[in-house]
């Protein structure tokens, strides 16, 4: 028995793998009251204090809903799998207007099986616009590698416009898709009418008793408070300098690069965890802890906590690397990569640390 299958029948036997459904249920039903009740704050109450309250607490609700909704996406708020799908659709397209095809081909099938593989990761390909390698910067004529010497600055505006492409890049993924072989037009058109009902929910809706233009405002100024979010949630696990960026190798299919490797040296050496306060772990639903998500991506983040001490020391024993941030930390770190660039790294195995223990 491998050791990923002695860790999962650790898990097992000590009841991580229950789903807590209503502890689930009451975070989600959190985080909608805080985007509603935010939304209500800044629509109703007078005054900039009120308004400015009110923006960010509906953005904290929203970057809640997304973070339940990537839990839904791997299975870990119920047993079955249609009432996850269910919060993936309110989540994704519905509430944040992102595409629920987009996400889980993004997230699910394609980051998850190779994180930070160069080449096999779209996560990490910001190309052309933006270089995370010193390989990808060196190429381009003069003007392109002058963006790339000052890009490290710019990231910091830029970053408004994030959830505007992530929502611009699943209306393509839609498109895309929705024309290639083997499309599947339920899907799709189930993708569609959520994500055309979420502008008639946070646009169309509140234009019936508000100004549009009030209304364009709010959801444009909140839609850049969660690019910072979603960088601030997102980004400290795969983006700082102690996530290592690992070549392919050559291969081009992520399912045979992830069976040939050893599977928790590809997910420990390429993330890392990072630390939060109490408004923080109910934000985060889990992201905070992205080494256990990683390798047990179908557990409940709710059990995360207490996995991490087992898993820590397991890692620690056995040679594979376990690394926690502090979240500004991992923030810092994570706009820093944007100016000093990361290595490659050539082979996977060069970045098991020493083992302390036997090995696995």
């Amino acid at each position: 028995m491998n050791a990923l299958s002695v860790l999962n029948q650790r898990w097992v036997e000590a009841g991580y793998t229950r789903k807590p459904v209503a502890v689930h249920l009451l975070q989600l039903a959190a985080h909608v009251a805080f985007a509603l009740g935010g939304t209500a704050l800044y629509f109703l109450v007078p005054g900039l204090a009120a308004k400015v309250l009110g923006l960010l607490v509906s953005s904290y609700g929203m970057i809640g809903i997304s973070t339940h909704a990537h839990t839904s996406s791997h299975n870990a708020i119920f047993d079955a799998t249609l009432p996850n799908r269910a919060l993936v659709h309110l989540g994704f397209p519905f509430l944040c207007g992102v595409s629920a095809l987009y996400w889980w081909n993004k997230h699910v099938h394609v980051h998850h099986p190779t994180p930070n593989i160069i080449g096999l990761d779209d996560d990490v390909d910001l190309m052309p616009f933006f270089a995370l390698t010193r390989e990808e910067a060196a190429r381009g004529g003069p003007l392109l590698k002058l963006w790339f010497r000052v890009q490290g600055i710019a990231i910091v505006p830029i970053l408004a416009l994030n959830c505007f492409n992530i929502q611009k890049t699943g209306w393509s993924y839609w498109v895309r898709t929705l024309r290639g072989p083997g499309a599947k037009r339920g899907a799709h058109a189930l993708d569609l009418v959520l994500l055309l009902g979420h502008y008639a929910f946070w646009i169309g809706l509140p234009a019936l008793f508000f100004p549009l233009g009030e209304v364009l405002l709010f959801y444009v100024v909140r839609m850049f408070l969660l690019g910072y979010g979603m960088f601030a949630v997102f980004a400290p696990a795969h983006f700082p300098a102690r996530a290592s960026f690992v070549s392919a190798e050559g291969e081009t299919n992520r399912l045979a690069y992830k069976k040939s490797k050893d599977f928790i040296l590809l997910q420990t050496a390429t993330t890392v965890n990072f630390r939060t306060g109490p408004l923080g772990r109910l934000l985060c639903l889990g992201v905070e802890y992205q080494i256990e998500h990683h390798l047990f991506p179908g557990i409940s983040h709710v059990h995360y906590p207490r996995l991490s001490v087992e898993l820590k020391r397991f890692c620690e024993e056995n040679g594979y690397p376990y690394r926690t941030l502090g979240w500004w930390e991992g923030i810092l770190e994570s706009i820093r990569a944007f100016r000093h660039l990361k290595p490659v790294e050539p082979r996977l195995e060069e970045l098991r640390p020493q083992a302390e223990g036997q090995a696995a």
